[in-house]
């Protein structure tokens, strides 16, 4: 009986030792933190998917499973080459890409992969990349979440959209080099700090920094509002009340390209009445590339919504509403009754900031696009304002909060969609003068080729991102169910999200931007093009369901977009 009750002494103290393990001192798997032990079972699952691949992995939602293991793959920058044949194969239709007899090398392939949004503002916007993070709000992701893909955006050199809960503390993590006039900062004293020092030793700078804000800021519901300065060992956001003359007149050098977007809900730029503040919008322009007014999204056509679990004291601080309530905002944006309205309000922006302003939208057929095309011709002679870029979301759904009935029934695919938007530009002679943005199930470097073929100027990635930066694709991310984002990257569970790895993830967000653009550079050396800008539809073919070849786009799109004119 002794020699039992030891064995069960022992084998308590492994189990709890491992526990301690997984969840406070390893930082390799980010689901062992939260799920100690028992997460390890996803593992030995996942071991068991490649040879049962036909019976449980294939990939109904996205075109097959292939592309989300390149996905993951690029993200940890591995080579991304396959053995015999692809395990899950295109499904047709599918568009194919020319390619010629005499091709390049990936080196004469220029590097240049920059875009250029308002050449007429005062302050343009040049893009580094043709690729960007597409809007995923600070609220329906973590705030460590979002401070990955910040880490990521200014470390790959590509843009970042705010999404529309606004511009967050947790996009100036980069910014050190502050001007203290506006901002606020906070620090421990002496005896704090020592503490904070004794913690990083014995477990991890993550777990210590937590421990070091919870010492600072006691019970102070709005601490997460205020991100840490390692140089500085200090804690620190931006004071929205400053005057707008101590906000800086150029984007700090140290910070991503963040694209600003305003939604219905006017969350960022809004008084606490509900009303449009024109200073505010000033002072986080001084942060800002360019703004982006969403009207409609893929996954959504009406307003933007956290439920009540995700309204934390910090996100209610962020947008000046009440916390722990539902969030359900207009469906309508408030200064956009009419098409002339829209551009007048856009004109404002414009002139406030000096910077290019675009609006979001989603196409279901030509009544959507004509009457902007139209409004777009009718200001140009008479140089009244209109946008700088329009912003086309697929039809399908996409991740956070949206409702089963709209998510596969409203709007076209991004691919239809673009083709026609890009016509219709055309057809109205307006296109040199509107940047297309497209987004919408993109996740590889085909898809983006074939995307930037079909007409647009520059892609914004969400669900990419996403799983570059841990997403296993749970379907947990509304929040509205008893069950979490399990990795804490779409979640404001404290548990879940405290201790999402940050660093980790910011690399593999970087990683998977910069695998893109190289096998992009591969791609159009085999269709024999030097730069990205000599894409378009005549480098695309087209296999139907019946293996049948169709080289001719137009004639193609015409026949699969059938609409009354």
């Amino acid at each position: 009986m002794g020699t039992w009750f030891i064995i069960l002494i022992v084998f308590c103290l492994i189990i709890f030792m491992w526990y301690v393990h997984d969840k406070y001192v390893q930082r390799t798997h980010q689901i062992l933190v939260n799920y100690p032990i028992i997460g390890r079972l996803r593992f030995v699952f996942q071991e068991f998917r490649e040879p049962f691949r036909q019976y449980f992995g294939d990939e109904k939602f996205y075109e097959s499973m292939d592309k989300l293991d390149w996905v993951y793959s690029a993200s940890r920058d591995k080579v991304n080459f396959s053995s015999f044949s692809p395990s899950q194969p295109l499904p047709k239709p599918k568009f194919m890409l020319r390619h010629v007899n005499i091709v390049l090398n990936d080196n004469e392939v220029d590097d240049d992969f920059s875009v250029t949004f308002g050449e007429k503002r005062e302050k343009p916007f040049v893009a580094s990349s043709i690729i960007g993070r597409a809007p995923m709000s600070d609220g329906s992701i973590s705030p460590e979440g979002t401070r990955a893909f910040v880490y990521g955006a200014q470390r790959g050199n590509f843009p970042i959209n705010s999404g529309e809960g606004g511009l967050t503390s947790n996009f100036f993590v980069t910014h050190y080099n502050y001007d203290k006039n506006y901002m606020q900062v906070v620090r421990g004293n002496s005896f704090i700090y020592r503490v904070f020092k004794l913690a990083k030793f014995f477990f991890n700078e993550p777990v210590a920094i937590d421990f070091y804000r919870k010492m600072i800021f006691k019970g102070n519901q709005e601490a997460d509002t205020y991100v840490f300065n390692k140089d500085k060992k200090c804690f620190y956001r931006p004071n929205w009340n400053a005057p707008l003359e101590n906000f800086p007149k150029e984007v700090p050098a140290d910070m991503p390209d963040i694209i600003l977007q305003i939604s219905s809900g006017l969350y960022g730029v809004r008084d606490k009445d509900g009303n449009f503040d024109m200073e505010r919008y000033k002072k986080q322009m001084s942060f800002c590339k360019m703004t982006e007014i969403k009207l409609a999204q893929g996954a959504k056509q009406t307003g933007g919504k956290l439920v009540a679990e995700k309204v934390t004291p910090s996100i209610a601080y962020y947008r000046n509403i009440e916390a722990h309530k539902d969030l359900f905002s207009p469906n309508r944006f408030p200064y956009a009754t009419s098409n002339e309205e829209l551009f007048d309000f856009i004109g404002t922006l414009q002139e406030a900031s000096g910077k290019p302003v675009g609006i979001k939208i989603v196409v279901s057929d030509y009544d959507n696009i004509v009457p902007i095309a139209k409004e777009i011709k009718r200001r140009i002679p008479l140089n009244l304002p209109f946008p700088d870029y329009i912003s086309i979301d697929g039809g399908s759904g996409g991740s956070a909060t949206a409702p089963l009935e709209m998510m596969e029934r409203i709007g076209m695919d991004i691919r239809d969609a673009l083709y026609l938007v890009d016509k219709v530009l055309k057809d109205y002679g307006v296109r040199e003068h509107i940047k297309i943005s497209a987004s919408g199930k993109i996740l590889t470097p085909d898809d983006v080729v074939i995307t930037l073929c079909l007409g647009a100027d520059f892609v914004q990635i969400a669900r990419g991102f996403m799983m570059s930066a841990g997403c296993i694709r749970a379907r947990y991310c509304s929040g509205a169910t008893k069950h979490q984002c399990p990795v804490g990257l779409a979640t404001q569970d404290i548990k879940k999200r405290r201790h999402y790895f940050v660093q980790k993830h910011s690399n593999y967000v970087k990683n998977y931007h910069n695998n893109i653009l190289k096998s992009m550079k591969s791609l159009l050396a085999v269709m024999g093009l030097k730069n990205v800008k000599e894409l378009n539809k005549e480098k695309l073919i087209f296999l139907d369901i019946d293996s049948i070849i169709h080289d001719d786009m137009d004639a193609l799109f015409e026949r699969r977009i059938s609409l009354k004119k």
